[in-house]
């Protein structure tokens, strides 16, 4: 055991950051204010997009821009089955019902094949999810989109900065949904989100949404809800956006290391990019038909792992007869028996990364 642990992840904190947060405490603004405003140009300008409307978590993003679609009762929204509960939970929460289909056993993102057979006269819209850092295979869900006159909501909750054939991810659909988690790239120390689109009248809807139905003090013309991010939160995603790019590079190391380190552990299967994208490593997530033991063997070593996710959203309790996915979802069901996930973030060391690639591979040799 090492005398400290390897976390599964581990925001950075710099002192331009704490220095943001002392200026918010001394502004008296605390709501909407400033940070916000500043906040919203930066990410617009850093997607490539006209717009960008913080709020206070992904999921909230997700759900007030399918509100701000006019997506309700009757309608359908297909999405992906492997993907955290909140891309599913965002369109129930809207009245509309979620069509699950199957994902690529490569990315692990939506298997663009399998998505047009789901496609019927009440669909609406389509969520891609970026999944673990690589972006989706977008062009021919455009097609699809454009053929049957679709909204395409992209899911990029875990994906800050991946590009898809030069394009940031979550400026190439309608609208663009992000995450500021602990653990994602680019975090607020806390919950929160962002929504980013080109489309004005949207973007219009989500800051009236977000701040119960008011474009004005008082004046209220939607049911709307408290979804707006803090002054603190805004103040600490700007620090955090400006180390982005470098962190992801950092990343993509990381990455690079474990691939050119696990070469020869032919019982594991190592995350792949594509030529058309820039993966941004969320998490390293590896495969291996041993997951369980080998997720117990990294933890007593003090290696921080997880699984994402063990159960797909189609098999979760709550969502029984509440869904409609394709008959069997057979490549998501096998992925999420063998996935693990292993540290990868910017704070860590080669010999960090070193030290993991050797703990897998003397427990795959039956050294452990």
């Amino acid at each position: 055991m090492r005398n400290t642990r390897i976390p599964l992840a581990r925001p950075i904190v710099t002192r331009s950051q704490e220095e943001a947060v002392l200026r918010v405490l001394r502004s008296g603004s605390y709501i909407l204010g400033e940070e916000t405003r500043h906040l919203e140009e930066e990410f617009a300008n850093y997607c490539g997009v006209r717009h960008s409307v913080a709020v206070n978590s992904g999921a909230a993003a997700l759900q007030l821009s399918l509100l701000a679609l006019g997506i309700g009762g009757g309608d359908e929204v297909v999405t992906v089955s492997h993907t955290f509960a909140a891309t599913v939970s965002a369109i129930l929460h809207v009245g509309a019902k979620p069509v699950l289909v199957d994902i690529d056993p490569h990315s692990y993102t939506m298997d663009t094949n399998a998505l047009e057979e789901s496609i019927t006269s009440r669909t609406k819209a389509i969520i891609p999810v970026h999944l673990y850092g690589h972006p989706v295979d977008m062009n021919p869900i455009r097609e699809i989109a454009e053929k049957h006159s679709l909204f395409v909501v992209e899911d990029a909750c875990q994906a800050h900065g991946a590009l898809y054939r030069g394009k940031r991810v979550g400026s190439i659909g309608t609208v663009g949904c992000f995450s500021f988690y602990p653990s994602k790239n680019m975090t607020v120390f806390g919950d929160g989100g962002i929504v980013v689109t080109d489309d004005v009248s949207i973007a219009d809807k989500v800051r009236i949404l977000r701040n119960q139905g008011q474009r004005e003090k008082n004046v209220h013309i939607a049911v709307g809800f408290t979804m707006r991010l803090p002054e603190i939160h805004a103040a600490l995603a700007r620090e955090q956006l400006a180390y982005l790019e470098r962190w992801n590079d950092a990343r993509r190391k990381n990455a690079a290391a474990y691939n050119s380190l696990l070469e020869d552990e032919h019982q594991i299967v190592k995350p792949i990019e594509k030529e058309w994208a820039r993966h941004v490593y969320h998490f390293y997530v590896i495969r291996t038909q041993d997951r369980d033991r080998l997720s117990g063997y990294l933890d007593s070593k003090g290696v921080g792992v997880g699984v994402h996710y063990p159960t797909p959203v189609h098999l979760q309790p709550c969502y029984e007869g509440v869904i409609r996915s394709q008959r069997q979802l057979p490549v998501t069901e096998t992925v999420a028996r063998t996935v693990l996930s292993l540290p990868c973030h910017p704070s860590m060391s080669h010999e960090d990364i070193e030290f993991v690639a050797k703990c897998i591979g003397r427990f795959m040799k039956g050294e452990e």
